[in-house]
């Protein structure tokens, strides 16, 4: 992987025969964040490195494949959105908590995670959701072009995992800006340095569920019947407005299943919300974590 300036130490555990890092920062009521594609831990550096000061546990795993995670190919781990789950449920018992855990979910880890907290309520106490969703595709909303050739099993293969479309798509249009700073654009890439290592990334794609027969449409539409209970939990959610993906029609449709969240929108903000905005999120975050206790 590409040195990059990301100083938080990595840690490792065996999910189900593979490798998973993840970073481990702090002492106190646990915060696990859980990233989506094609970004990894790093993305969380600004809470990471500062919920610590504040008295939490600062967590965040790697998805198999992703960050600095082992890298299997198809044939040696499945990729899909059940398995994420499964890892991550996994992950968390390796934790061995003692005290319901704080959620931030960005992304596929909105998906992920909260999966986890629907068949956890008792474990899992406040939750930060970040331009992400948590149910089946609604019919008012159509997967921009660009995802859909991503899809496409040979164009896919090479625009994504060998030319890096799709990372260096998401850095052109994942923020409000013009682009990315330098620092963010080194850190995000640097896992997806070789078509090898690209493989998660154009399998995250594909399984986006624009149908009934898709495997992840089961798992989205068994958390969308669960919303109702994660909503008799603490939840703010982050919005960038300029997300080509994740926009208002998907934040309409969070709202409708979460209606006590309190939402912040962040106009000038995109897809990596968390990038644009952090100066107003992470003290948002802090405060909102911090009245839990």
């Amino acid at each position: 992987m590409t040195a990059i300036d990301f100083a938080l130490a990595s840690r490792t555990v065996d999910i189900g025969g593979h490798t998973m890092a993840y970073v481990d920062e702090g002492a106190g009521t646990p915060v696990l964040h859980v990233h989506g594609n094609p970004t990894w831990s790093f993305y969380f550096r600004s809470l990471l490195s500062t919920l610590p000061d504040d008295g939490f546990r600062a967590i965040a795993p790697d998805h198999i494949g992703m960050g600095r995670s082992a890298k299997p190919g198809r044939d040696a781990y499945p990729h899909t959105l059940a398995r994420r789950v499964a890892d991550l449920t996994a992950f968390v018992e390796h934790l061995d908590l003692d005290e319901p855990l704080h959620l931030v979910v960005h992304d596929w880890g909105g998906p992920i995670g909260l999966s986890w907290a629907a068949e956890h309520l008792d474990r899992v106490d406040r939750i930060v959701i970040l331009n992400s969703a948590a149910f089946p595709l609604p019919a008012d909303k159509r997967i921009p072009w660009t995802l859909q050739a991503a899809r496409l099993p040979l164009v896919g293969d090479v625009l994504v995992r060998r030319f890096n479309a799709f990372s260096l798509g998401a850095l052109a249009l994942g923020s409000g800006r013009p682009w990315l700073g330098a620092e963010a654009r080194r850190g995000l890439l640097a896992p997806y340095d070789s078509p090898e290592h690209r493989v998660a990334v154009h399998a995250f794609v594909q399984d986006i569920p624009t149908g009934p027969d898709d495997p992840a449409h089961p798992v989205l539409v068994r958390l969308a019947e669960k919303l109702p209970e994660l909503d008799t939990h603490p939840v703010q959610v982050h919005w960038g407005m300029k997300d080509p993906v994740f926009d208002d029609t998907i934040l309409r449709h969070l709202v409708a299943h979460l209606p006590h969240a309190a939402v912040h929108r962040y106009p000038a903000a995109g897809h990596y919300v968390l990038e644009d905005a952090a100066d107003r999120i992470v003290p948002r975050v802090r405060t909102f974590l911090t009245a839990g206790r």
